[in-house]
């Protein structure tokens, strides 16, 4: 009886060591995750989305997959600041991936809108 006590005392001694090697099945770097995509449709004065919040991790590039009635420019508030042109029709805009934590604020300023705004974490 006391071999088997000792031996469940060493086993159980030792599951804390074995449980922190474990590796997680998430990656921990945004980089390492494809691009977070957001569609955007600019028509007139309205923009859709309209101030969202957007998860990202911290490094993962975000897509704006824009569709706009006129050529224009999206502002990123992150640092350093990121100024993004689009044509009328169709375009494909990235936002580098953000390496702080915290809310980023992605504007059109000639619509005076909030399109999104990046929860980066």
């Amino acid at each position: 009886m006391r071999r088997v006590l000792a031996s469940l005392a060493v086993l159980l001694s030792s599951l804390p060591a074995l449980t922190a090697c474990g590796g997680s099945d998430s990656p921990s770097d945004g980089a390492d995750s494809g691009p977070e995509v957001v569609e955007v449709t600019i028509q007139g004065e309205s923009v859709t989305p309209n101030g969202e919040r957007v998860e990202v991790a911290v490094g993962q590039d975000v897509e704006l997959d824009v569709t706009a009635d006129a050529p224009g420019e999206i502002h990123v508030h992150s640092t350093p600041e990121q100024e993004l042109e689009y044509e009328a029709g169709e375009s494909t805009l990235t936002i580098k991936g953000i390496d702080k934590p915290g809310t980023v604020d992605v504007e059109s300023h000639n619509l005076e809108k909030v399109i999104v705004q990046l929860e980066v974490r």
